[in-house]
């Protein structure tokens, strides 16, 4: 649920407030659709967020920062080469509509000050974050062909143009007797909420209901159905709620149900919300921001379809196993035939002909007086049936060696699966997300219907990575990153750790000399312990040796290692020291 044009004012003017004057530090573009700039301001540096995700466009001041690509996309490149170091004019709203525009300053090649702009367009599906100089388009991190539409392209070296819209009236330009003029003479037979989102500009669902509700009308009512009484009511709660607009006097106010879910947020008291608790705050940014966080960790499709088709394989595989186990117990049967077949030959002569079943001494036993039962196929002498069991021994001896073998291969790639489904259920991020979904693809999982490019040698987003007391710990997301940092990151006198039969993540510390400080061989440990599959475990055993000890198989699945010369810890995973090592990361 995003804010209207409306509340949105308000937020960008406290965004105004606190980032004009700012130094742009850095650019990040975490995803396809988020760009995240770090703003130095006097003694504290702010994170402006911003998305233009489809189904939620949003812009914010965050204390988070999101995973980065290891290569930057081409979009975040342009705007690092030009705006960092730039300062914060202004920000502003153009009119009414969700569109907001940073002004930021920048030293051109001759010395002299120059502007370029940032225009951030939140329209739903439409929004897009547009880099713009002179009125001349330089790039977006969406761009927008003749194909995609033919009203209005946005690509680079084409001037910039407003979104086509309605012309709908701006209430801070007006006053609240010709809006409702206007309603009345031009949305007859309308519903007012509706009649007062057609004919104002940035106002929405959430707002036309609250002036309604505060006007004393009910919701549903139509315009053609309002007495001069209520229209005076409609034109004085007008009046009031443009006022506590223009005077910057917002209650920011967020309304949820009993069960935590996001019924609205608006800047200003939700009294029309019905059953819901509302949450006031002291600033639009950290409304917008409690939202995000209200939602919680949710499955992304994409996450819930790769987490669909690794339960599928399990499954598969688990069926597969009980078959192979079946099938063992009766390939270990095998000796039994030869026994059978081995006593039949030496009383051969002893068995009569068309016997269903015979009972002859056990040689091969020390006890002599012990007897054994063989069945016996009437229709065949008693030296076909040896042959028979003969037969059936070296047929179960090549079948028990083979199904071992495939056995053992289920196992592994069971113990495999299970590692790629701890990674996914910890993953956190598209960047993530990605990763596994390439690892899928390479290791056959998945197949793709456009053919993907050649694979990189390394991990397109970064390992996790710590330091401590100047000594760096590197930690890997996934499968494929544990591969980077053990074999290609880590030198050989470094420290690998990781969980003892436990899927997790690869943990290399960084040494510049022989010794391990015990300090940073806890703090592996425990990151090892809490980045894997244990995490709510009270003792989680932690090998650790030397990365010259640890070596890949040839042909093994990706984080399949073997190692040796290793020593364990146990370890309590402790959440508030991860927690603590990870925000400072």
């Amino acid at each position: 649920m995003s804010l209207d044009g409306l509340s949105l004012s308000i937020l960008i003017q406290e965004l105004h407030h606190q980032l004009i004057g700012g130094r742009i530090d850095k650019i990040f573009q975490p995803d396809k659709n988020t760009l995240l700039l770090w703003i130095r301001q006097p003694q504290e540096t702010c994170k402006l967020f911003i998305s233009v995700a489809a189904e939620n466009p949003r812009i914010y001041m965050t204390k988070d920062v999101p995973d980065n690509p290891a290569v930057p996309p081409a979009f975040c490149m342009l705007l690092r080469k030009h705006l960092e170091s730039g300062r914060i004019g202004q920000m502003t709203q153009q009119g009414l509509d969700r569109i907001i525009i940073i002004d930021i300053d920048v030293r051109a090649e001759q010395g002299t000050i120059t502007t370029k702009q940032l225009i951030i367009e939140l329209m739903g599906k439409h929004s897009n974050i547009i880099f713009v100089h002179n009125d001349i388009i330089l790039d977006s991190i969406k761009r927008v062909n003749i194909y995609m539409s033919r009203q209005r392209q946005v690509l680079p070296g084409r001037p910039y143009l407003l979104p086509p819209g309605q012309e709908r009236l701006n209430l801070f330009d007006i006053s609240a007797g010709e809006v409702v003029s206007q309603l009345v003479t031009q949305h007859q037979n309308t519903v007012l909420t509706k009649a007062l989102i057609y004919t104002v500009n940035g106002m929405g669902p959430v707002s036309a209901k609250e002036i309604v509700w505060r006007a004393g009308l009910p919701e549903k009512l139509l315009v053609n159905a309002l007495d001069e009484a209520d229209k005076q009511s409609l034109i004085q709660t007008i009046a009031e709620f443009t006022a506590v607009l223009k005077s910057a006097a917002a209650e920011p106010t967020v309304a949820i149900s009993e069960q935590s879910e996001l019924l609205a947020i608006a800047a200003f008291p939700l009294e029309h919300v019905k059953n819901a608790k509302q949450v006031p705050f002291s600033s639009m940014s950290s409304a917008v921001e409690y939202t995000e966080a209200l939602k919680g960790p949710r499955k992304r499709p994409a996450k819930e379809a790769l987490h669909k088709l690794l339960l599928a394989e399990l499954s598969r595989l688990q069926r597969k196993k009980g078959l192979l186990e079946a099938e063992l117990t009766e390939a270990l049967q095998a000796d039994s035939y030869r026994l059978f077949a081995d006593t039949l030959m030496i009383y051969l002569h002893d068995i009569p002909n068309q016997a269903t079943q015979v009972t002859l001494p056990d040689l091969f036993n020390d006890n002599n007086e012990k007897q054994i039962l063989i069945p016996l196929d009437p229709l065949l002498s008693p030296l076909v049936n040896a042959q028979t069991y003969y037969t059936k021994y070296n047929k179960l001896q090549r079948r028990q060696q083979m199904t071992q073998q495939q056995l053992q291969q289920c196992m592994q790639e069971l113990t495999y699966l299970e590692s790629v489904l701890f990674t996914l259920e910890a993953a956190d991020s598209p960047n993530d997300l990605e990763e596994i979904k390439q690892e899928l693809v390479t290791s056959g999982y998945l197949q793709l219907k456009v053919k993907p490019r050649k694979q990189a040698a390394q991990p397109s987003f970064k390992p996790r990575q710590l330091v401590i007391d100047g000594i760096t710990i590197l930690i890997g997301r996934n499968n494929r990153q544990n591969d980077w940092v053990t074999f290609k990151q880590a030198r050989p006198d470094d420290v690998w750790l990781h969980t003892k039969d436990i899927p997790g993540s690869h943990v290399i510390i960084r040494l510049s000399e022989p010794e391990i400080p015990e300090k940073v061989l806890h703090i592996a440990a425990q990151c090892a312990a809490w980045f894997s599959k244990a995490r709510t475990s009270s003792s989680v055993p932690v090998d650790y040796t030397r990365r010259r000890n640890v070596k890949k198989p040839s042909g093994a699945q990706p984080g399949f290692v073997t190692y040796e010369h290793q020593r364990t810890l146990h370890i309590t995973p402790d959440k508030s020291l991860l927690e603590s090592l990870i925000e400072t990361e």
